[in-house]
């Protein structure tokens, strides 16, 4: 038996014959060309194409996952449709007269390199992107097909024996992938049917690969690193998503241990799935409201499927994020509307903008900053230009006549900023009955407490709003002062230290003395080590992603 250790990204055990996938070669010959013109059409054309083939992957992954999980490929096509991308293309084969495949090779580098030297991890995980949506590009150019057949068969350059063999299919087995890399669009095309699991040697637990193997429940591991063995193909190994342990030929012993474990593991998820439709609550009687975070309207159905009680964050700003100009009050209102009425009475509690630190978009012409954590981010530009920040509370006010809708505000430091928020949102309320335009006069308005200042001013804080927010992530890296987006002060930043722990029950408690309800919608949430601590605390309200709704239901309800 040979032990790999690697990163679990996707939890499950998988038991099976390993079935390696060489790197495919993305060499590119460079070429003088006579006819620069007629080179720039034949890059559109094959952009053109992997535009189309995107557009097809995007529909079959969308009626699989659900619309929320084919985004990335709407992301993908843009990234191809980009005027900077094309232009830098165009303008290299103007210039140097290459060929196309090389200047689509080259400026793939370029806006790799660019994102992976960016400090946010959202960011560095676009290299990934780039490099895939031209990999794309560049095979059509050359007259290669998908690396995945569309009836899922693998065709890629499997590895047998140490031996290439081109588009071997897989006559009904099943089998666990290992490759050097797999990009997201490689990952979508797998049969389920016929993919027990994945291992990379490279990869991370951000990237989107790890994201959509999570998706479809595939258990994965990255990072194996240099023990990546091409002449492990036809092996059987056992690997585990979870500690990101690999097992190439177990033993006995061994390979009875995961068996066991997978078995357990596959009861259990039957267990919860008779979960839906019960209430959350311990064995004493103490309830528990069990929330929801979102992103975008389109998430909306796997709450639903998840059967969350509310949605307890919905983070709008990636309604700024993923546009190129600035959202309309109508378009936000429609978005907002649309979750309120699909969620119907449950609570909607929708955090206003979030914009700046680790996400930055270009048409707010924020400054550079050394230290953007600690800048000019979320309620301090709303507050700084109120002519943004109206627009989106007329948008949320507006919307608030169609369903259960709370305002929630970020980064609140001092009962100061909750004042002059409040000031606005009452002008915007003003504006609205103006117009005789119908919205909720007694929408609720809460806090996030995601800074010690806020903990400390707790007591004030409750006397101004209807609820408490406690934002894990961001409690913990300015509590303990650790970056969390530098790698390197991961072991520092420890999100169960005494400190953060005494930051949430000093929270709980100053809501309690003045008769409002405090929930948790960071990531501790959904820490099933921290639900008993949570509920010794008092907590009222836990609100997590929606696959963690039912894993969560059910440790509570044996408190």
């Amino acid at each position: 038996m040979r032990t790999i250790q690697g990163v679990g990204v996707s939890a499950g055990i998988a038991i099976g014959t390993v079935r390696v996938l060489a790197a495919a070669d993305h060499a590119v010959e460079r070429r003088v060309i006579d006819d620069p013109q007629a080179e720039m059409d034949r890059f559109r054309a094959a952009r053109d194409m992997a535009v189309a083939q995107l557009k097809q992957l995007r529909d079959n992954v969308a009626a699989e996952f659900g619309e929320n999980k084919a985004e990335l490929f709407d992301a993908h096509r843009l990234m191809l449709q980009d005027p900077d991308y094309a232009g830098c293309v165009e303008g290299l084969i103007a210039q140097d007269k290459v060929n196309a495949e090389f200047a689509v090779k080259s400026v793939a580098e370029q806006f790799a390199a660019m994102f992976a030297a960016m400090d946010s991890s959202t960011m560095q995980a676009r290299a990934a992107d780039v490099e895939d949506v031209s990999r794309r590009v560049m095979n059509v150019l050359q007259g290669k097909r998908d690396s995945t057949a569309q009836d899922g068969s693998i065709q890629g350059d499997a590895v047998q024996n140490g031996t290439v063999q081109n588009g071997i299919a897989q006559n009904g087995e099943s089998h666990i992938i290992f490759a050097q890399d797999l990009a997201p669009s490689e990952t979508a095309q797998f049969d389920r049917a016929k993919v027990l699991g994945l291992v990379t040697a490279k990869g991370s637990a951000n990237s989107h690969t790890a994201i959509l193997a999570r998706t479809m429940g595939l258990p994965a591991i990255t990072g194996i690193g240099d023990a990546f063995d091409p002449t492990d193909d036809g092996h059987v190994a056992v690997i585990d998503g979870a500690s990101g342990a690999v097992f190439v030929d177990p033993d006995e012993a061994t390979l009875t241990e995961c068996q066991r474990r997978k078995a357990e593991a596959e009861e259990h998820l039957s267990l919860l799935r008779k979960l839906k439709g019960k209430p959350t609550e311990t064995k004493s009687g103490q309830r528990v409201h069990l929330y929801a975070n979102i992103s975008r309207p389109s998430d909306v159905a796997a709450v639903l499927a998840n059967d969350a009680e509310g949605i307890g964050l919905f983070r709008s700003e990636f309604l700024y994020l993923e546009r190129e100009d600035w959202p309309t009050e109508e378009f936000q209102f429609d978005a907002y509307r649309q979750v309120a009425q699909e969620m119907g009475d449950r609570p909607v509690i929708i955090r206003t903008l979030d914009i700046g630190a680790d996400k930055q978009v270009d048409y707010f012409n924020l400054d550079h900053e050394d230290n953007p954590a600690l800048g000019y981010r979320a309620i301090r530009i709303c507050l700084t230009r109120p002519e943004i920040f109206k627009v989106q509370l007329r948008a949320l006010l507006r919307a608030s006549a169609y369903g259960n809708i709370a305002i929630m505000l970020p980064m609140i430091t001092s009962v100061q900023e909750v004042r002059d928020a409040k000031r606005i949102l009452e002008e915007a309320k003003s504006e609205l009955r103006g117009e005789h335009t119908d919205f909720n006069e007694s929408i609720q308005i809460g806090v996030m407490i995601e800074t010690p200042a806020s903990v400390i001013m707790a007591d004030e804080l409750a006397a101004e709003v209807d609820f408490f927010s406690i934002g894990t992530n961001d409690l913990t890296q300015y509590t303990l002062a650790c970056d969390r987006q530098t790698p390197s002060l991961e072991r520092f930043a420890d999100p169960h230290s005494p400190a953060v722990l005494r930051m949430i029950q000093m929270t709980i408690e100053a809501a309690h003395r003045h008769g409002i309800w405090c929930g948790i919608c960071g990531e501790l949430g959904a820490d099933l080590s921290l639900t008993d601590t949570f509920l010794c605390l008092g907590i009222d309200e836990l609100s997590v992603s929606p696959t963690s709704v039912l894993p969560l239901r059910n440790v509570i309800r044996n408190h």
